[in-house]
């Protein structure tokens, strides 16, 4: 599985949530990881985008 180039604390900085929002969803994904600069393997980074974009576009209903 490749990585991608983006940490929890881009993710968090690029869709405006606070880091702990995205530890949460990491939590609730069963994705490890040690800290913000953690750079999640490639699924793992478009599960949590995902979900982001999910809840997003639950709210605009």
């Amino acid at each position: 599985m490749g990585f991608a180039d983006l940490s929890i604390a881009d993710i968090a900085a690029q869709y405006d949530l606070q880091v702990e929002t995205i530890f949460h969803l990491c939590d609730r994904l069963n994705i490890r990881y040690k800290n913000e600069a953690t750079c999640l393997a490639l699924e793992d980074a478009k599960m949590v985008i995902l979900e982001i974009l999910s809840a997003r576009s639950d709210g605009q209903s």
